[in-house]
């Protein structure tokens, strides 16, 4: 059997401290202690092991998920920032401690997911290897050590202690009575701050627990060759975007308090935050002279106001409550949102943001009917506009069209709802309808499992379920009409975040992606399958 379609062992955790733990490991190891050349007094506590599972050789590589990445365990952080990594400078705070050397020490930075009430944290990772033995140079334990401060006070999110320890204890060494049941252990083990309770309903306890079991999972997807489920951050540097959305979250997490709709606001005010973020620090990228997407100390002063944007503004298509367009208009950028019926927050809107939000219904198919755009058509569709569909369902597809048929500088889709050109999608119908494999622009042969990977899907690419093979379809469309396939999955509060974008075309005869976007619309009239909506209320007749 393969080793990645093995299961993973069941994290079978037990209170190392706890003489009558009903799932005892069979080692007797000493918690660590400081050697004979350390100038302070100390022991570690031993709190919670486990069996390890797997070989030591994969713990540096485990153990490098928990130093880079402490946001996965703990939503109460934002990242970490490495301020150094070096395998001879050791810190003097680091433990000397018996029978281990120091091999390697991060320097990191934690900064807090609410800088307002949790300060930042400056901390030491060293990785310390045997001296001796059968496993002398490799890596087998990591020690956590916080920076604080005189005068002040760790941090909530950091646990009450002055070092932390990750042991990788080899089966050699995890037994004295009983070597047939020797097997190798994970174990934490810390120096709790004076007055900590440790006991297993304590705090402390638990969050050692977590760790443990984030650490038997990254050691497992290291002997599996673990796949991301999706990948983030592709086209916006994480830290970029979570610096500009923090402020972005400032600036208008009061619309929670006002919220008029019916749905959850924690979920849409956020979500949409975070799309104009994204989309804010995309045009930034994308219409700049010159990329320089780290500069973003101009916020406090001047915002960014002065940031490159699309020259003829943005058009939200299906927007709904009007949310993201309003955020964008409230931020100084140009542009419409158009739905078939305006929503209740329309009208709690600044004038501006109301100004920009219209109740029309779009009509695709009318794009080559000659003289069919009015005069409020020709308003929103200004050269160079950004077309956005955020779970536009129905007109989710049309979107690469719409763009390459009006000479749009680009689009954003977040998908949602799955929808060809006149009727729901299946992975039947999108076998028979339009044909998308005569590119000559690009490789015939182009090997399929390389196209899906270059999506950003991570291991949803090789799921077969309707939404994963949507994505696909879109994505081929997307590359027929001639545009360059960028995606990106965004940090939102959906399960519904990712993302393709258009931004760049295709080299070539730009003629032959326009004959093909209106194939399509031609294909659609001749079929008389597609319905445009009526537009509904209040705010049609006033439009109208």
């Amino acid at each position: 059997m393969a080793t990645s379609s093995v299961q993973r062992p069941r994290f079978n955790p037990s209170n190392s401290s706890c003489a009558h733990d009903v799932r005892p490991l069979h080692h007797d190891v000493p918690s660590l202690r400081n050697s004979d050349l350390s100038p302070s007094h100390f022991r570690f506590q031993s709190l919670v092991s486990c069996p390890a599972d797997v070989s030591l050789e994969l713990f540096e590589a485990a153990v490098s998920q928990l130093i880079h990445h402490p946001e996965y365990n703990s939503t109460l952080i934002l990242r970490s920032e490495t301020i150094s990594d070096s395998d001879t400078t050791i810190p003097t705070s680091a433990p000397c401690l018996e029978g281990y050397y120091p091999v390697r020490n991060v320097h990191r930075k934690l900064l807090p997911r609410r800088p307002g009430r949790d300060s930042e944290l400056e901390q030491h990772c060293t990785l310390y290897a045997f001296e001796t033995g059968e496993f002398a140079g490799l890596p087998s334990m990591l020690i956590l050590t916080p920076l604080v401060p005189e005068g002040e006070s760790l941090p909530y999110y950091h646990p009450m202690v002055s070092h932390l320890a990750f042991r990788f204890l080899p089966s050699s060494i995890t037994t004295t009575s009983d070597s047939a049941s020797a097997q190798p252990a994970l174990r934490i083990e810390v120096i709790p701050l004076p007055g900590t309770p440790t006991d297993p309903n304590s705090r402390l306890y638990r969050t050692a627990l977590a760790l443990l079991d984030t650490l038997h999972r990254y050691l497992w997807g290291a002997l599996t060759h673990y796949q991301k489920r999706v990948h983030h951050d592709v086209l916006i540097p994480r830290e970029v975007y979570q610096d500009v959305y923090l402020k972005m979250r400032e600036r208008h997490k009061g619309i929670v308090d006002t919220w008029r709709e019916t749905t959850d606001p924690l979920k849409h005010v956020f979500e949409d935050i975070g799309i104009a973020t994204f989309l804010m620090l995309f045009w930034k990228d994308t219409f700049a002279t010159s990329a320089d997407l780290a500069d973003v100390k101009e916020l406090d002063d001047s915002r960014w106001t002065s940031w490159p944007r699309p020259s003829g503004g943005f058009l939200d298509l299906g927007c709904g409550n009007g949310l993201l367009t309003h955020i964008l208009s409230a931020e100084g950028y140009s542009g419409y949102g158009i739905d078939l019926r305006a929503r209740t927050s329309w009208a709690h809107y600044p004038d501006s943001s109301q100004a920009a939000l219209k109740v029309h219904a779009l009509d695709p198919t009318q794009l080559l009917s000659p003289g069919s755009n009015n005069d409020e058509e020709n308003a929103i569709w200004e050269p160079g506009v950004f077309l956005i569909g955020n779970h536009a369902d129905e007109l989710t597809p049309w979107l690469p069209v719409l763009a390459t048929l009006t000479g749009a500088s680009g689009y954003l889709s977040i998908p949602c709802c799955a929808w060809m050109f006149d009727e729901r999608f299946t992975r039947s119908s999108a076998t028979s309808g339009l044909d998308f494999s005569d590119n000559e622009l690009s490789t015939e042969a182009e090997d399929e499992a390389v196209f899906i990977s270059s999506l950003g899907m991570g291991a949803e690419g090789t799921s077969k379920s309707q939404y994963s093979t949507y994505r696909i379809w879109l994505a081929r469309l997307s590359r027929w009409l001639g545009w360059k396939i960028e995606c990106d999955t965004l940090r939102i509060p959906s399960t519904r975040n990712w993302a393709i974008v258009g931004r760049e075309r295709l080299p070539g005869d730009q003629s032959v992606f326009v004959d093909r976007a209106r194939r399509i619309v031609e294909v659609v009239v001749r079929r008389g399958a597609f319905k445009t909506r009526t537009p509904e209320g209040k705010g049609h007749d006033e439009a109208s």
